[in-house]
C-alpha cells in the first residue's frame, strides 16, 4: 500500500494555489507524487478571493475529468478556508482580507465549483454560526476539520457534536507565543473522537512535542500530512506559494523571506516516513498507520 496525503498545496514545481492548474501540470505533480510512494492525495485550495478559489477548484475538477490517471490519484479536494480565523497567528499564511464568517451561499458556490470532489473542509468552528456549515457538510459525508482556529473548548465540543471529526495540522495555524496551558493545542487534544493531522518535519512541530501528541492521542487517531507546496521534491531555494515568495531551508519548511512563521512545507512522504522512524522510533506498522491506514479510513477508501 502507498501513502495517502490529505494536504497537498502543490508538488514538483506545480502549484494548486496560483494560476488555475492545467492537466499537463497536474499530470506532472501526480507522476512525481506517485514516484514518492503516494497512492492518493487531496489537492488543497487555500483561502483567497472567492472568484480565484472558484477558478482553482474548477481547474482541479477539469483535470480529473480530462485524465483518468489523474482522477485515480486525486481522492478529492481539501478546501482549507475561507471560513477561518482572521486573527494574526491563527490565520497563518492565508490572506487575512478573505478570511470570513461561514456563509452557506458562498459555501455552496465553492462546493459546486469542485464538481462534487470536495471531500474535506478546514474551518474555524468559532466562525461557523450555530455550526450550520459544519452540519451541512457532515450531512453530505464531507469531512469537517478544525484549523486556523482559537475556538474555546465548549465550541470545539459543540462542533464535534455537529459533525466535526478532525483537526488540520495540529500545532500550526496558531501563534508562536500563546498561553502556556490554555491554548488551542491543549483544547483540541481534550476533544474525544477527533483525528489529528500532523506535519512531520520536526520544524512545524518539534519532535518531543510531536511524540507527545501521538502518544496522547493514540496511533489510531493521528495521520501524517506534508502540507506540501510547489517546492516539494525540488530541494532548497526560493519558490512561489499563493502569490508570495517563500524560502525553503534545510529542514524543508517554507517561510516568507526574513520571517519565522511557516507557509507550508517542501517535505515528501519518503522523508516523513524516515523522520518518524529516526526521530520518534515508530515501527513500520505505526508508520503505515499514520501515512496510509488512518487517512484511508477517513476517506473510506
Amino acid at each position: 500500500m502507498g501513502c495517502i496525503d490529505l494536504q497537498v498545496n502543490g508538488y514538483g514545481g506545480v502549484s494548486f494555489n496560483d494560476d488555475p492548474v492545467q492537466p499537463a501540470e497536474m499530470r506532472k505533480a501526480c507522476t512525481l507524487l506517485s514516484a514518492h510512494g503516494v497512492e492518493a492525495f487531496l489537492p488543497t485550495v487555500i483561502t483567497d478571493a472567492p472568484d480565484r478559489m472558484v477558478a482553482r477548484l474548477q481547474a482541479i475538477h477539469a483535470c480529473c475529468e480530462a485524465d483518468a490517471d489523474i482522477a485515480r490519484m486525486v481522492a478529492g479536494i481539501h478546501m482549507e478556508g475561507p471560513f477561518i480565523s482572521s486573527v494574526p497567528g491563527y490565520i497563518g499564511a492565508h490572506p487575512r482580507a478573505y478570511a470570513v464568517e461561514s456563509d452557506l451561499g458562498l459555501a455552496r458556490k465553492l462546493l459546486e465549483a469542485g464538481g462534487g470532489l470536495v471531500r474535506l473542509v478546514t474551518l474555524a468552528p468559532e466562525r461557523d454560526g450555530n455550526f450550520k456549515f459544519t452540519r451541512y457538510l457532515a450531512e453530505r459525508d464531507i469531512l469537517v476539520s478544525a484549523g486556523h482556529t482559537d475556538a474555546d473548548l465548549d465550541t470545539l465540543l459543540a462542533a464535534r457534536d455537529a459533525g466535526l471529526s478532525m483537526f488540520t495540522h495540529l500545532g500550526n495555524g496558531c501563534p508562536a507565543m500563546m498561553h502556556r496551558h490554555d491554548n488551542i493545542i491543549q483544547r483540541a487534544l481534550r476533544v474525544e473522537g477527533l483525528c489529528y493531522g500532523l506535519i512531520c518535519d520536526g520544524a512545524h512541530v518539534p519532535w518531543p512535542a510531536l511524540g507527545n501528541i501521538i502518544r496522547l492521542a493514540g496511533i489510531d487517531r493521528v495521520f501524517a500530512v506534508t502540507d506540501a507546496i510547489a517546492a516539494a521534491g525540488c530541494g532548497m531555494g526560493r519558490f512561489s506559494f499563493a502569490g508570495f515568495k517563500v524560502d525553503v531551508g534545510e529542514d524543508l519548511a517554507a517561510r516568507p523571506p526574513g520571517e519565522d512563521h511557516f507557509a507550508g512545507s517542501a517535505i515528501t512522504m519518503p522523508r516523513v516516513r524516515e523522520n518518524l522512524a529516526e526521530h520518534l522510533g515508530l515501527t513500520v506498522a505505526e508508520i503505515e498507520t499514520m501515512t496510509d491506514r488512518n487517512p484511508r479510513r477517513l476517506l473510506k477508501r
